[in-house]
């Protein structure tokens, strides 16, 4: 890992993760992208009537000074920052700035219960994990001593799955934690029976190239699964797939991967499918 993404908005969920970006950078001897997205969009901008372009200059001066601000907190000392201001309207630009800086992973803050869209701009989170092709990390609160031990990834294991997976094996490995897998079975049209969801993961597995143990956990819904097992099994981070593109709301059936973001007292990694 050599270069992290952390969108600012100067909220207490963007400290947390800073803080969280701060604590991977130290063991990595990585760089932290700290990027702000100033709104002022084109008419703004270049208007000659009703906004005078001092006053442009002005606004953008003042996020930079706030911006450097923000950034100067004790944790960082040690770490490379670069500061990066956009001039964008959206957060969906977030992935553009990572590709350019050829970035490993974007941090994120959120205000959880409220709702992923509630990430610093309206529906714009969703847009930087739909449109992120690295592994967003999702932290909600404050974490003194971040560190993780014991990863969970759920996911269907089906073919669609596979580079997710690969990229959760990865990303276990370089954190040196405990890669835990399941699958959540639940009642219904997608109930299997045993011999049938191991005969799934077996596949599965076989075409990943790896031996590993799966836990088929039962539950009431995917999503109460996946909680109430990384509960169980005390886990320090929970990993998703998602579909990109096509949105968040599509990791297995409906918003169940948006509820997790929501719902988890852990952090929320997702990998694009």
């Amino acid at each position: 890992m050599k270069k992290i993404v952390v969108p600012i908005d100067f909220s207490e969920q963007s400290d947390y993760a800073l803080k969280v970006a701060a604590a991977l950078a130290k063991k990595h001897d990585a760089e932290i992208l700290a990027l702000h997205m100033l709104e002022l969009n084109q008419a703004m901008i270049t208007s000659s009537e009703g906004f005078h372009p001092e006053q442009t200059v002005f606004m953008i001066k003042f996020a930079e000074k706030r911006f450097n601000k923000f950034l100067n907190k004790p944790y960082l000392n040690g770490i490379k920052i670069t500061p990066i201001v956009k001039h964008f309207k959206v957060f969906s630009e977030v992935n553009d700035v990572a590709k350019k800086n050829d970035a490993d992973m974007i941090v994120m803050g959120s205000h959880g219960t409220d709702g992923l869209k509630e990430i610093f701009v309206g529906s714009n989170a969703e847009r930087v994990v739909r449109n992120a092709d690295i592994p967003v990390l999702i932290i909600k609160k404050e974490h003194t001593d971040f560190k993780v031990n014991t990863f969970l990834f759920a996911c269907g294991f089906k073919e669609e799955s596979l580079v997710a997976f690969h990229k959760a094996k990865d990303f276990a490995k370089l954190l040196s934690a405990d890669l835990n897998l399941v699958y959540i079975n639940t009642p219904g049209d997608d109930f299997l029976s045993t011999k049938d969801a191991y005969e799934r993961i077996s596949q599965f597995l076989g075409k990943a190239g790896v031996g590993l143990e799966v836990e088929i956990h039962n539950d009431y819904s995917i999503e109460k699964g996946i909680l109430n097992y990384g509960e169980k099994i005390n886990a320090d981070i929970i990993g998703i797939p998602t579909h990109g593109r096509k949105g968040l709301s599509h990791f297995f059936m409906g918003s169940i991967g948006e509820d997790i973001a929501n719902h988890s007292n852990v952090p929320v990694v997702t990998f694009k499918i």
